[in-house]
């Protein structure tokens, strides 16, 4: 008689050793830690973009400097007040410290970027243009000739 129908001898199928599988999560968990970055500067200013019909990427962040322009965030209303306030990378400051910041910002950059430099306007809503006209005249006065307004798509 023949014992091909037999079920006493079916083998099992041996279970995945999971010896390896703390190795694997550790070395992904220390890829991401190695490769996040986190955000550079906090933002004290409360911005929500306007919509744009035309929204553009900008190609290099890393050529680019911000100006933040709102009213101030809760935690810092006491101080300062609810009127717009510009943001220069982590403190409030004037339009005059403008001319500063640019210059700091093009001396961290190579002198072939320099040229390729823009200037990343970050601006409420509901803030008045007269300050943002302040700036834009202290930026031609300092040659920060490329601007671009940060907004986004609008929604559908």
């Amino acid at each position: 008689m023949s014992k091909f129908g037999s079920s006493s001898n079916k083998k099992e199928v041996p279970q995945a050793s999971s010896n390896s599988l703390s190795d694997i999560v550790f070395m992904l968990l220390f890829f991401f830690m190695v490769t996040t970055q986190m955000r550079e500067t906090e933002n004290k200013v409360k911005v929500v973009m306007p919509e744009a019909s035309e929204v553009a990427k900008l190609e290099r962040k890393d050529l680019s400097a911000v100006i933040n322009i709102g009213s101030p965030t809760l935690q810092y209303q006491a101080l300062y007040g609810t009127d717009a306030r510009i943001q220069l990378n982590d403190a409030f400051k004037t339009v005059a410290d403008i001319r500063d910041f640019i210059a700091s910002e093009r001396d961290a950059m190579s002198e072939a970027e320099q040229s390729l430099m823009t200037v990343n306007l970050r601006v409420d809503q509901d803030v008045r243009m007269g300050i943002v006209s302040d700036v834009k005249q202290e930026l031609r006065r300092c040659s920060a000739l490329r601007i671009m307004y940060a907004a986004r798509k609008p929604a559908k």
